[in-house]
């Protein structure tokens, strides 16, 4: 096996990780709607059980969006193509954006043509390619500035408000504020997911590729540096934290430690702030640098299985999720308010565990057919 793959499959196995942790999310989003919790959460109405549960979930969307940058650098690593690279992302950005719009939003609200579409993580990704296919001509340093300017400096922006400019409003929305764009009655957008965040998130993991991954950096070398990133992010990430003046709202000392600690940790995700990202990003580096040590192992394969197949199995399991809710209303009736909903937090794990089991034989499927079908283009997007 080449260098190339061997560094493909950790990446793969972080992927297929952060996958099966999503999967407890969106049952929860799912089944524990009469329990919806704000972002930032709000400690004392909220369980520890379902506080923790949220944010272990907080590593998902880093780790895509960094790996989705790292990756673009092994494909134009691989291809020695600046054009090559530039073009695939391009297409696979515009392909994720077409998805979220016309097939996603429809997982979560089951309308068609929609009233509501929520512009969520798939969209962020794929405006964060777009961007990063017309940047990655740059110089590596200017890469580096752009994406740690945008990461350390974007939370200066919280105040500013567009409001008063209409014009403008919308694409402040869709950058930085997270609010609702309406196009007469019959249309609304909800900017989940502003976009700026997100794209010094891609730019880092790009320019992390171009100095940690090339060809002639020894595993070792490579796990030293990835180690000294992860752990330099969740230091500055403790320093700023205890400081509590910048980054993200500030933390309270609470009636018990348990809560204070919770509060430490109640990181904002809409827009994702600067602390949210280094704690996050931070913790992603320093699994990728664990799962490349173990990627041989057998408990691994099935992280690399599904992490070989994340858009296939994004879709299946949102439309598989929509069908068993719908079932459990028809069988149940609404049993929370206007909701379904089970009442414990462990149920949620119970139900994403059963799932995730039940779905790997498709995914597995796919995933020899995928490689073996490097011919078919559709498939390199799922």
């Amino acid at each position: 096996m080449s260098a190339l793959s061997q560094r493909l499959q950790a990446i793969d196995a972080l992927r297929g990780l952060v996958i099966l942790i999503m999967m407890v999310d969106h049952v929860r989003e799912t089944f524990y709607l009469h329990h919806q919790v704000p972002d930032p959460m709000r400690i004392e109405e909220t369980e520890a059980s379902l506080f923790f549960s949220r944010i272990l979930a907080h590593l998902c969307a880093p780790v895509f969006v960094v790996l989705t940058g790292l990756s673009a650098y092994l494909y134009q690593a691989k291809h020695n193509s600046l054009s090559m690279t530039r073009e695939f992302l391009l297409k696979r950005g515009l392909f994720l954006v077409i998805l979220e719009l016309l097939v996603i939003n429809f997982t979560w609200t089951g309308q068609f043509p929609p009233h509501v579409i929520y512009l969520q993580v798939i969209w962020a990704i794929g405006i964060s390619m777009i961007v990063l296919a017309m940047l990655i001509g740059l110089p590596q340093r200017i890469l580096w500035l752009i994406a740690i300017l945008i990461i350390f400096g974007h939370n200066l922006l919280d105040q500013v408000s567009l409001q008063q400019m209409p014009i403008l409003q919308p694409i402040w929305l869709i950058l930085h504020e997270r609010g609702w764009i309406e196009w007469g009655e019959f249309l609304k957008l909800r900017t989940s997911y502003p976009v700026l965040p997100w794209i010094g998130v891609i730019l880092l993991g790009y320019s992390i590729g171009a100095t940690v991954f090339q060809a002639q950096m020894t595993p070792q070398r490579r796990s030293i540096y990835l180690w000294v990133f992860g752990c330099g992010s969740i230091t500055v990430f403790l320093i700023l934290r205890m400081l509590n003046f910048y980054g993200d709202s500030a933390w309270l000392e609470m009636s018990t430690p348990l809560q204070t600690l919770m509060s430490f940790f109640n990181l904002t995700k809409y827009p994702p702030s600067l602390l949210f990202i280094l704690w996050n990003v931070g913790l992603g580096l320093l699994l990728l640098v664990v799962l490349e040590k173990v990627q041989q192992r057998a408990w691994v394969r099935p992280l690399i299985i599904y992490g070989s197949v994340p858009m296939f199995f994004y879709i299946v399991h949102l439309f598989v999720l929509k069908l068993l809710y719908v079932l459990a209303v028809a069988l149940w009736g609404q049993n929370h308010g206007d909701y379904f909903g089970v009442n414990q937090v462990s149920t949620l794990w119970w139900i994403a565990i059963i799932l995730c089991i039940v779905l790997y034989p498709l995914m597995l499927w796919f995933s020899k057919f995928k490689h073996q079908n490097k011919q078919i283009p559709l498939l390199k997007y799922l």
